[in-house]
């Protein structure tokens, strides 16, 4: 584990994995330093952007979160309370291409895509985007060799070992399960993303 100088105001740390991103991101909102005005959690990384701020101060300061946020065997996540619930008509264009591909009937893939607890990992490629972690391996799919043009706010769909609701109309080469009509992000919420680092979900059927 290391820190590292990220641009002109930011600091990298590098942890031990997402439990202990997850942990120290929860740390740095309830203790955020002064001067920090972006914390940026990911798989093994979580980014500080502080200008301004003396970055000698800054990382004793994030060594020492460091230290508190290290899991311990059995520890608890990061977020605790209940699972987040999306409710899912699962009606999506590639639902029946993943059955074909994953060797199962359709039912099924909707029920491994509900049978299971999901984790926030991380949020990135568009704002609200949450990959979402702990997906069953038999729906680990490929994205679709050519991506879609644009992709309904709304949609569900999985890639690999992730799987995510789609918060705004964009591009995107994920398999399409279905579609939620639960808003998980919106611009004038304080926060406008509905999802969190270390947050669980589970998916029902609408």
């Amino acid at each position: 584990m290391s820190i590292r100088t990220a641009g002109e105001h930011g600091l990298l740390v590098e942890t031990a994995g997402l439990e202990e991103s997850h942990r120290l991101d929860a740390l740095l909102r309830e203790q955020r330093p002064e001067g920090v005005v972006e914390i940026v959690p990911g798989p093994s990384t979580v980014l500080v952007v502080a200008p301004g701020v003396d970055p000698a101060r800054l990382r004793v300061q994030l060594e020492a979160l460091l230290a508190l946020a290290s899991p311990a065997p059995g520890g608890e996540p990061a977020e605790a309370g209940e699972a987040v619930v999306v409710p899912v008509v699962y009606d999506g264009a590639d639902l029946a291409d993943v059955a074909a591909e994953a060797g199962v009937p359709v039912e099924e893939v909707v029920a491994r895509h509900t049978g299971r607890e999901l984790v926030v990992g991380w949020l990135g490629f568009a704002p609200g985007f949450a990959y979402l972690t702990g997906l069953d391996p038999v729906l680990h799919v490929p994205r679709l060799a050519t991506p879609r043009t644009s992709v309904p706010a709304g949609s569900v769909a999985i890639a690999g070992p992730y799987s995510a609701v789609y918060p705004s109309a964009s591009p995107g080469g994920w398999r399409l399960l279905g579609r939620t009509s639960l808003r998980v992000w919106d611009v004038r919420a304080d926060p406008p993303s509905l999802f969190r680092p270390g947050m669980r979900v589970r998916f029902e059927a609408a």
